[in-house]
């Protein structure tokens, strides 16, 4: 089956899609302002060595200093069972080359790390570790020892570095590989002849861009097509295609059309569709999707599809329809962490099976680990997928103000009872001239009409007058209480 990628890039961001049969599949944005800073590599000061808590603040030249522990210095570990302690090898204005492992996070400055590890399309260079890694994602022992063997006979004999085989290796040819060490190895290169000659803090390496990526990590041989629709930075990954995936340039094209392109591909529907709670399927059955701090639950539901010679089998055919939708929004979403699917229930144990195999069989595509159970004793199958990024909700969505996340709001009727519950605190404390409500339009309207008799009856009860005010910018929920 034929993949196409398209490209959307403006100067705030980059947005990049996956179609596959007409279908998006998969959806990735990057944000200029947000970009993160994880793997990047800088040559940094030591700003203040704190022996105590066995780490260093470092100067990478951000708004605030970068933590570094002992435990992430490749010199501290040695071969004994203890690390050897910091104070013994930082001290205070002393120049280091770092990585970023953790990005800044509120009030905490960037995680760093003295190993550095490069990424390449095929492999991670490791240039002060000899061992050769291997993805897990690759299973095969065989297929496993040819890869080893193959990374081997690349390496110099005086070569110190070591590699991880990515999971994008399984079927790498042996030049393809050639071509990934030999640019791992200029990109060090790069980096230690400008870590001898720049200032400390400076830049030295910056992880690749999201486009850049979608070359070296998204195209396989089963894209026909990456659309890019901004002349500029189609040239520019012309230029970086030629020198590090130069395989995939022939399907590189500018995308020179007068629609958008994410428009002449539905994709802007498909975001907007992808972050609401249901998704229709095409019999007429539909899945409720809730994306909690915990875990995700999605429910399977047959709405109005009903066919076949019972409801079992309606039931049956419902249940394989979502689970190749699932596995679709499992990718769109970017979901990640415990997943818990609620099918509908099902008494057919073979009717069950053949469900959890066209799940397995529908995540097969997924290039993030997954992990599925069988069904458990309460009907649900449980699956955990790994956490690669942040999820298509988290980046584009914020919790509700209105609502404070809970994807509901108090009725009107609520509101005025906790204002009618106000009133009673203020008169018992205060004595003003008169009470004026500040409300939403429902909950003024509320008390104008069902809620007046209670009003009227606070209002002879404490002996002042109580006027209504519409304020349109106020949520539902929202309400204040103004003593004049």
């Amino acid at each position: 089956m034929s993949e196409a990628i398209l490209i959307n890039i403006t100067p705030q961001e980059t947005r990049v899609a996956l179609i596959l049969q007409g279908a998006v599949q998969e959806l990735h944005i990057e944000r200029t302002l947000s970009r993160g800073m994880a793997g990047n590599v800088y040559l940094g000061k030591v700003a203040r060595v704190l022996p105590g808590m066995q780490s260093a603040f470092i100067d990478i030249g951000l708004e605030r200093a970068a933590f570094l522990h002992v435990a992430d210095i490749w010199e501290a570990r040695g071969h004994g069972p203890t690390p050897t302690p910091i104070e013994r090898l930082l001290y205070d204005g002393q120049a280091i080359t770092v990585q970023v492992i953790k990005d800044p996070i509120g009030t905490k400055g960037a995680r760093l790390s003295t190993q550095i590890s490069i990424a390449g399309r095929m492999l991670v260079y490791l240039p002060q570790d000899s061992h050769i890694g291997i993805s897990q994602r690759i299973e095969n022992e065989l297929e496993r020892e040819v890869l080893r063997e193959k990374v081997q006979r690349l390496m110099q004999p005086e070569e110190k570095g070591g590699f991880i085989i990515r999971t994008m290796a399984e079927d790498a040819s042996d030049t393809d590989l050639a071509t990934d060490v030999e640019y791992l190895r200029k990109t060090w290169a790069t980096i230690l002849q400008q870590a001898k000659t720049k200032p400390a803090p400076t830049l030295l390496y910056q992880d690749l861009s999201l486009a850049q990526r979608v070359l070296r990590d998204f195209v396989g041989d089963e894209t026909s097509s990456i659309q890019v629709d901004s002349r500029e930075n189609f040239q520019m990954l012309q230029a970086f295609g030629t020198t590090f995936t130069p395989s995939v340039l022939p399907k590189l094209v500018h995308y020179t059309g007068e629609r958008p392109l994410f428009d002449l591909y539905g994709v802007e529907e498909e975001i907007q569709r992808a972050l609401g709670r249901r998704v229709d399927l095409k019999s007429g059955g539909y899945l409720i999707v809730d994306q909690t701090e915990a875990m995700t639950t999605i429910d399977v539901n047959t709405g109005s599809f009903v066919t076949g010679r019972n409801f079992d089998d309606t039931i049956f055919k419902t249940n394989l329809e979502a689970a190749h939708a699932i596995a679709r929004q499992l990718r769109l979403r970017n979901l990640g962490g415990i997943i818990i699917l609620d099918f509908i229930d099902m008494e057919n144990a073979e009717h069950k099976a053949a469900v959890l195999s066209e799940l397995n069989k529908a995540i097969a595509r997924d290039r993030t680990k997954i992990s599925v159970s069988g069904f458990s004793a309460l009907g649900l199958v449980e699956m955990t997928r790994k956490r690669t990024r942040e999820s298509l909700a988290h980046i584009l969505c914020e919790p509700c103000p209105a609502c404070g996340g809970k994807g509901q709001v108090k009725t009107a009727r609520t509101v005025c009872y906790e204002i009618l519950r106000e009133l009673l605190r203020e008169a018992k404390q205060f004595n003003p001239r008169e009470f004026r409500i500040l409300a939403s339009q429902l909950v003024v309207d509320m008390f104008l009409e069902e809620e007046s008799q209670h009003l009227a009856m606070l209002g002879d009860f404490i002996g002042k007058p109580i006027s209504l005010q519409v304020e349109t910018i106020y949520h539902q929920e929202q309400y204040d209480v103004i003593l004049m």
